[in-house]
């Protein structure tokens, strides 16, 4: 199997786990077993765990004693949290990088992920590429927290998104299918290219507000899902449809 073969699986391997856990299919405490869950899914053995190690630094799982995967128990308070403090760090980045000024490579290479983000959506309003822009905005926000040249900032990021949802790439696949969540996606886009222009404008103040409200478009959607069905709070063990 090559290489981008096993990307793609491990891809739809991600988002399909993590909609089994969210919508309760897979309720806290479940230990995952590998072969069959492997079978299930229709996929090889290498793509689920990377999969699985994906969803560890999510927070949706958790490595079990002997080895394999369980899926945590948390609550939304623990989801709200995550995010704010993701806004709060990129926004730090963010603004450091615009006061710092950033080398012209590692902002070319920002401006060519926006540019490969805006190839996601077709020219119909309905058209997506989830799978594709998922991976690309993981890597927009990867780049966004190296920019400051900060090594203590990027490992704080990093840890930040360990915690349940705050990945800025912890999508809930039906939501693809939603218009208003559709939207909410063009305008995490539009922000995209707005927060690259703030930092290569040299506006500090500019970028940290951009990437803290961008944080936030995920916590307006997680409001929008709540008020649409309260029961999801008992039902599920959490939930967030993150924007990022």
């Amino acid at each position: 199997m090559t290489q981008t073969s096993n990307r793609t699986q491990a891809t739809r391997a991600l988002i399909a786990l993590r909609e089994r856990i969210l919508s309760g299919v897979l309720g806290p405490g479940t230990r995952l077993l590998e072969v069959p869950l492997a079978e299930t899914l229709a996929i090889s053995r290498t793509p689920l765990r990377e999969a699985m190690g994906r969803l560890v630094e999510e927070g949706l799982l958790e490595r079990a004693r002997g080895g394999g995967f369980v899926v945590r128990s948390f609550g939304p308070q623990d989801v709200i949290d995550a995010i704010e403090l993701r806004g709060v760090l990129e926004g730090t980045a963010a603004r450091l990088a615009a006061e710092r000024g950033v080398a012209a490579e590692p902002l070319a290479m920002l401006e060519q992920l926006t540019a490969q983000l805006d190839g996601c959506f077709g020219n119909s309003p309905g058209e997506l590429d989830f799978e594709r822009y998922s991976e690309l905005n993981a890597q927009f926000h990867d780049r966004l927290s190296r920019l400051a040249g900060s090594e203590v900032i990027r490992r704080e990021i990093e840890r930040v998104t360990r915690l349940p949802f705050a990945s800025p790439s912890a999508f809930l696949a039906d939501g693809a299918n939603a218009s208003a969540f559709r939207h909410s996606l063009h305008v995490a886009q539009d922000q995209h290219h707005a927060l690259v222009a703030a930092i290569r404008g040299r506006e500090g103040a500019r970028a940290e507000a951009l990437a803290r409200e961008h944080a936030r478009l995920a916590r307006r959607n997680l409001d929008y899902v709540l008020a649409e069905d309260r029961s999801l709070l008992s039902r599920l063990p959490g939930l967030a449809l993150m924007i990022g």
